[in-house]
């Protein structure tokens, strides 16, 4: 199942009683419309492109059409259930083998009413193949359809080793059972076909390398030690190692090859398995403060009855070792995650699906209290911090030190993150050292991830025209951290150069002269009636866009909700004939130079 929590989504108010039954029993959200969304497709799409499974209280049909234009990869999406809005059916749409069929039938148990699924493994079989439960897995899921479309054809196969999640095929005579090894894979067959090999993922592998590593070199001692000792890599549950290396891309690039996650100890923890250890270093204590990582790690994930079964085993850059996991494991700790995402002005409709995604899977919302509000539903009941504008070192700090303790921070920015807002100094808090003024060591190893969004210059730019048709710059007219003489010399060479200029922070309560400062410095370079667009609270309902000449650009006009646009001399206007068309009426635009083309001069 998708690793999202779902989301109940109610289209009529009068099933939403129905709906927050559902949303209590799967512990999930309920989403109700023109409370939280007014535009179903909109809101549905955005779910679904997310990652989001969904729970729609409406007729199949309005989901299929709705989600049909973004239907792409079977394999990476999410469920999605549909709900009869009196709960009388429960119908699995999509994703049956990933978690849809179960989300249905857990439904259909709180409901008291019937789940349809129709894949076909589940309703003739009673079991589907390419799924197996929790603690197995499954060698080669692309063998699963053709040997279950044989066994739905009347052959009949062969099962050994144990595997009750297989009963279903032994009861109606499907398969016979030839063996019984509770420690043996299980092999599912059928003549003339690929078997099916499940395996327990049931051991934890442990390993520490150089800094630097070399990914192939990684990846190749443990595929040899494992080959080896006669172990498959579906066995494998975990990869452990020392906190330290929660940043080693060949430690990520590993996980990522067996598919299973990286988790990390500090080195105390590890220190604390020196007796269980078959290979103790005191090289290692003396550079990490343990004497062993591979075995140390493997041991620590295993838990106190766990079994070392490899010993340490090296490369000239790697370590590895494996254990079996019993009770009492100690699970480690992911590697922290930071999204710095922009979410555009604020309009749902104008922020990606990966920003969407990023913020679903957060484990905690960082930001300026507004910024998060604009999330709407994505907001309601999540664990949040929330900060004051003017704090914005406060909030970056706090949001890589969060993500350090290995949470999955999202750091929520207006428009783009990575223009004005806080991308920039996020990195700039990385790049210090810890004893001036930087984060500390746990925070710089966190994964960042930048999650571009559409930028107020963007947005304002598009509901007027095209006035970024060609040449622009943007300039701040915040001199809280830029030299006034810096911002002074940026606008001479912007007036001088013809751009079409995006003035960020163009006002505050304090700060009420460089705008007019700059308007004077244009009027030297370019006309009197240069369009200026004006553009306040965009995307959402209080928007507003106002059209001015450049000699009646009017400070007092300007608050710090607007972006100000002010086109180059080969901007212009056209009269659109709609008032509702562009900024009143107006659309405005810069050409990009097709003149000459268009008037077939080509000298």
């Amino acid at each position: 199942m998708s690793e999202l929590s779902p989301v109940v989504v109610c289209i009529l108010p009068s099933a939403e009683t129905l709906g927050q039954q559902i949303a209590d029993q799967l512990d999930a959200r309920l989403d109700v419309r023109g409370t939280d969304f007014d535009d179903v497709g909109a809101h549905l799409r955005a779910l679904f492109l997310a990652g989001h499974p969904i729970i729609g209280l409406a007729s199949a049909g309005i989901l299929i059409r709705t989600l049909a234009p973004v239907l792409v990869d079977k394999r990476r999406e999410p469920p999605v259930v549909s709900v009869a809005e009196d709960g009388s059916a429960v119908v699995p749409l999509l994703g049956g083998h990933h978690g849809a069929n179960a989300l249905a039938r857990r439904i259909a148990t709180a409901l008291g009413a019937q789940a349809a699924v129709t894949t076909a493994g589940d309703v003739s079989l009673g079991v589907a193949l390419d799924e197996p439960p929790a603690g197995w897995r499954l060698e080669t899921p692309e063998d699963a359809k053709p040997l279950m479309a044989a066994l739905l054809a009347g052959a009949r196969g062969q099962v050994s080793g144990t595997a009750s999640w297989l009963q279903p095929l032994v009861e109606q005579g499907a398969v016979e059972v030839i063996g019984a090894d509770v420690d043996a894979p299980v092999v599912l067959s059928v003549n003339g076909l690929a078997p099916l090999i499940y395996r327990r993922s049931a051991l934890a592998l442990g390993v520490g390398c150089a800094r630097g590593c070399d990914p192939d070199e990684l990846i190749g001692l443990v595929g040899q030690t494992l080959a080896d000792a006669g172990i498959a890599q579906g066995e494998i549950a975990s990869v452990h190692s020392i906190d330290l290396k929660a940043n080693e891309a060949a430690i990520h690039a590993l996980a990522s090859h067996l598919d299973v996650p990286a988790r990390f100890h500090p080195a105390e923890r590890l220190e604390a398995e020196v007796a269980r250890l078959a290979n103790p270093s005191d090289v290692v204590f003396a550079e990490v403060g343990c004497h062993g990582v591979s075995e140390g790690a493997a041991l620590a994930a295993a838990g106190p009855q766990g079994q070392l079964l490899v010993e340490k085993t090296k490369s000239p850059s790697a370590t590895c070792a494996v254990a079996r996991i019993a009770e009492g494991g100690d699970a480690g700790q992911a590697r922290g995650h930071l999204s710095v995402i922009g979410i555009g002005p604020g309009q749902p409709d104008w922020r990606t699906p990966e920003a969407t995604r990023l913020i679903a899977q957060a484990d905690e919302l960082v930001g300026y209290g507004f910024y998060i509000d604009l999330l709407g539903p994505e907001a309601r009941g999540r664990m949040r911090r929330d900060f004051d504008l003017g704090e914005e070192e406060a909030r970056c700090r706090y949001a890589l030190e969060a993500a350090g303790e290995g949470r999955r921070v999202a750091l929520i920015c207006s428009g783009d993150g990575g223009i004005y807002a806080m991308g920039a100094l996020v990195m700039e808090l990385l790049d210090r050292d810890s004893d001036a003024g930087g984060v500390s060591d746990v925070a710089k190893r966190v994964d960042v991830t930048h999650a571009p969004g559409i930028s107020a210059l963007q947005a304002a730019s598009a509901r007027a025209g095209a006035l970024l048709g060609h040449d622009f710059c943007a300039i701040s007219l915040s001199d809280l951290l830029t030299p006034r003489a810096a911002i002074l010399k940026r606008l001479h060479a912007a007036a001088e150069g013809d751009f079409v200029i995006a003035f960020y922070n163009p006002v505050s309560r304090r700060r009420r002269t460089l705008l007019a400062e700059a308007r004077e410095i244009l009027l030297a370079h370019r006309p009197a009636d240069t369009p200026v667009l004006l553009a306040a609270s965009l995307g959402r309902p209080e928007e507003k866009l106002t059209l001015r000449r450049l000699a009646d650009l009017d400070v007092d006009e300007v608050d710090m909700m607007t972006i100000v646009l002010i086109g180059s001399s080969a901007s212009r206007r056209i009269d659109s004939g709609d008032i509702a068309a562009g900024a009143g009426g107006t659309w405005i635009y810069t050409p990009r130079g097709y003149a000459k083309r268009i008037d077939g001069d080509t000298a």
